[in-house]
């Protein structure tokens, strides 16, 4: 089966050369699109393109308003010709060995499902540190915490983007969101997919942080639980790199380590208080 993946970036310089060439090697095509990024990101997509360019497709759309952002979304859905999608934001970085397993099962069996569940980490500090799970809010059928659909198949009826973003899902042709269609077809996979950024800085750029709607908002002043010293990073960090991209590998300063001191406890007690009401 044939496998396009979507990726809408605007200011993501930090990661998204990790991001794109950790899924690259694995998906027929990627569709890559720029909402008006002002630091490096066009210039490293662009590096990429020059490497596969029969595999990357990139556009430059320009800015766009949260609102419009959900139309970009739809129109790269709309443009695809595959039989099964895979959303890939510039922040999510992908280890071989769980993009494999992904697209080995769609090859094999992509026909028996609709959407597959992927479970990820979320770094928070800095590369050396994650969240809790108890800090994820999101929960798809019987499993919670930092778990999301990435890949969906083509083939679901009238399959189309809505909501403004934030609020952003993909639907069927009758409203319903993909993850409240038929159980028995989503797959979980219980393995760790990818390591998520979010709550980093992602452009080099103060200034273009500060351009992309709710980045800001999404910091988290939080010092994460430890990696363990044997923990196994994506197979891309330790790659050759253009010298257009940074290293992944910058500590917590101060600053931030001296507010997270302050902020953490009350963001764990938060945490227990909305768990013990029943939400995530």
């Amino acid at each position: 089966m044939s496998i396009w993946s979507h990726t809408v970036v605007k200011n993501e310089d930090r990661y998204i050369w990790y991001s794109l060439m950790s899924v690259i090697d694995y998906v027929d095509r990627m569709l890559v699109w720029d909402t008006g990024s002002t630091d490096k990101t066009i210039d490293i997509i662009r590096h990429i393109q020059k490497r596969f360019p029969k595999k990357l497709d990139f556009v430059e759309v320009g800015d766009v308003s949260i609102d419009e952002f959900t139309h970009v979304r739809q129109q790269m859905l709309e443009q695809t010709k595959s039989d099964w999608v895979l959303i890939l934001d510039g922040d999510e970085v992908w280890w071989d060995d769980s993009i494999k397993r992904i697209t080995d099962l769609i090859n094999s069996h992509g026909h028996l499902f609709e959407s597959i569940i992927t479970r990820y980490v979320n770094v928070v500090g800095d590369i050396y540190h994650y969240q809790e799970e108890a800090a994820g809010k999101y929960s798809i059928d019987e499993h919670k915490g930092h778990v999301t659909i990435r890949a969906m198949n083509m083939s679901i009826p009238g399959l189309k983007v809505d909501k403004p973003h934030g609020q952003q899902g993909f639907f069927d042709k009758n409203g319903i969101l993909i993850q409240y269609r038929d159980y028995n077809k989503r797959k979980y996979i219980p393995e760790l997919g990818y390591m998520h950024f979010t709550h980093l800085p992602r452009s080099t750029r103060r200034e273009s942080e500060a351009n992309v709607p709710k980045r800001l908002m999404k910091y988290k002043h939080e010092i994460g639980i430890s990696f363990p010293k044997d923990f196994y990073y994506p197979e891309v960090f330790f790659r050759e790199r253009p010298e257009i991209v940074d290293s992944v590998w910058r500590k917590m300063d101060m600053q931030f380590f001296l507010s997270s001191l302050i902020q953490t406890p009350l963001r764990k007690i938060k945490r227990r208080i909305y768990e013990g009401k029943g939400g995530y």
